[in-house]
């Protein structure tokens, strides 16, 4: 592995948004809550 590999992979176990990030934690990743957001977000339009 190169120089420039271990520090890609030791940027992705630092990046909660990877999946190499929980995996390293032995953990899966949550679901994402955004599209939650979205829909709450259109509904504070008034125009």
């Amino acid at each position: 592995m190169s120089h420039k590999d271990d520090l890609d992979n030791h940027a992705d176990q630092l990046n909660p948004n990877n999946d190499e990030y929980w995996n390293s934690r032995g953990e899966e990743k949550p679901d994402d809550e955004s599209n939650d957001n979205q829909s709450v977000n259109d509904e504070d339009d008034d125009d």
